[in-house]
């Protein structure tokens, strides 16, 4: 039998609703939201069982005084920016932020539909609330601007994903898994997809009325730094080098006219105290 005869009828027609779906609608991808939530989910499945095996998952059910600690600040500074009003999918996604035990990582990233990884060697590696806020920003931003998905769709193609999204194909979902994490290369995002997360996490910031609308320059700056110093930090193997970016960022402040005053690091100071950082 030809193999190119063998194509489940469920795909088939799960693809045809896709493609037949407003692009304008989906941002662009012929992929509905709700297959973002659902891609995600699966992904995050395997992500969380990757490091718990590991044992560097911190749940976020765990009776550890110190976890809960932690998980109500980072909800502090993530709500913050959820709440602004400027992400789209603000309401839609189901948002989740993880923390992984990895002091030596200094690394984060989103799977599509909003789930959010941050490792601990980033808590570590930053001082100041606004920059780890604008981090976080520029991670939502790659979910809420359907980053991950698009370039997911142009590597792996839109039958196979929503294959991996209703949890028919196992071994791809270790492979995406994978690349998101960054083990497997990173998920390399285009320099537009880069540009469009630095100027969302502007926005993002901005509507906060709490922190510095330019949070993400400060944290690239410090990144530079200890990229000069012959110390890349892991984020760079999935993000590219700052380049123009900070004076990018701080030009779109200074656009909008936001406030670039830092705010307190009560929340990032309390976060980086109960980890023991």
């Amino acid at each position: 039998m030809k193999k190119f005869l063998y194509f489940p009828f469920w795909l088939l027609a799960l693809t045809s609703s896709a493609l037949l779906s407003s692009c304008e609608e989906n941002d662009g991808v012929i992929f509905s939201t709700q297959d973002d939530i659902n891609l995600g989910q699966q992904v995050a499945h395997e992500v969380d069982s990757t490091y718990r095996a590991k044992g560097q998952l911190l749940e976020r059910n765990s009776s550890n005084a110190n976890v809960q600690k932690a998980y109500q600040n980072l909800d502090r500074i993530v709500n913050r920016i959820l709440s602004s009003g400027q992400v789209k999918y603000g309401q839609e996604f189901p948002w989740t932020v993880k923390i992984i035990k990895d002091d030596a990582m200094q690394n984060a990233f989103a799977t599509p539909g909003g789930q959010i990884y941050v490792f601990t060697g980033l808590i570590k590696f930053l001082q100041d609330e606004d920059h780890f806020a604008g981090v976080l920003a520029h991670e939502i931003a790659h979910a809420d601007k359907r980053h991950s998905v698009k370039q997911l769709q142009r590597d792996y193609g839109i039958a196979l994903l929503l294959s991996v999204a209703l949890g028919n194909d196992p071994g791809t979902l270790k492979q995406i898994a994978a690349q998101l994490t960054g083990s497997l290369a990173g998920l390399k995002f285009s320099r537009d997809a880069e540009t469009e997360a630095d100027a969302a996490s502007v926005q993002y910031l901005s509507g906060t009325n709490y922190y510095a609308c330019d949070g993400a320059a400060g944290f690239f700056i410090k990144m530079e730094q200890e990229s000069q110093q012959g110390a890349p930090p892991e984020f760079l193997s999935t993000h590219p080098s700052p380049d123009n970016r900070i004076g990018n960022i701080q030009q779109l402040a200074k656009e909008r006219g936001c406030s670039t005053a830092s705010a307190p690091d009560t929340d990032f100071g309390q976060l980086k105290t109960a980890l023991g950082l």
